[in-house]
């Protein structure tokens, strides 16, 4: 401003952000915060994981009582995937347009989960493309690999190293999206703490890295 001069300065305005989510100031549609806390939705989510886990024990004790635990635990991981791929990941691929509004509990879910990614909530052309795909193909395929898996069909290898490469393959490219957002462009989607990072972005996404990995050498040898 010139010396002397009677124009007034911009004040800068300290109104906090009227959301949570990183970077911030990013637009996020009819935002409204969680009805539930953070320990109830948690609760809900863990009730759900071990509601699917006494699902899969009481369908392979009628079935196959017999199988061997790393077939039951295969099947429970499958099961897994399918609840969480067609069901919560089919949530947010059929509502990601109004996710910051809604008060269901897979949409409360998803705005806690977004406290470490907040691409959730602003209609991020990848995340919606990689989580219909997932929604689409891998949540119904893990449903018809338990059926394989119970029924020893042989086409039951195939498909789990398909199903296995295709979760592998999509969260790689989550992770490295981010990854280059944020080091390269200098877009941080993730709140600065680090149990957000950390539990929800690294931890929660890692098991369909590793479980897959692991999958993976057993059944080549085994086709091989």
């Amino acid at each position: 401003m010139w010396p002397f001069s009677t124009e007034t300065a911009p004040v800068e305005s300290a109104t906090p952000p009227s959301h949570p989510y990183y970077p911030v100031g990013v637009h996020i549609k009819d935002y409204a915060a969680n009805e539930f806390s953070v320990p109830v939705l948690l609760a809900y989510f863990g009730s759900g994981c071990a509601g699917i886990f006494a699902l899969s024990y009481v369908l392979v004790a009628r079935v196959r009582p017999t199988l061997p635990i790393s077939e039951v635990l295969t099947i429970f991981w499958f099961m897994l995937c399918s609840g969480i791929h067609f069901l919560f990941e089919g949530y947010f691929a059929t509502h990601f347009d109004r996710m910051g509004g809604l008060q269901t509990l897979f949409g409360q879910l998803w705005k806690e989960y977004s406290l470490s990614d907040s691409r959730y909530l602003t209609m991020d052309p990848f995340v919606v493309c990689m989580e219909t795909i997932t929604a689409a193909f891998w949540g119904p395929l893990s449903a018809l690999l338990v059926y394989l898996i119970l029924t020893e069909h042989p086409l039951r290898h195939p498909l789990q190293i398909i199903v296995s490469l295709g979760q592998l393959y999509g969260d790689v490219l989550y992770y490295a999206t981010s990854l280059f957002d944020d080091y390269l462009l200098g877009n941080i989607y993730s709140r600065p703490e680090p149990y957000y990072y950390y539990g929800y972005f690294v931890f929660m996404n890692a098991f369909w890295i590793v479980i897959p990995s692991c999958e993976q050498m057993p059944l080549a040898l085994e086709l091989y």
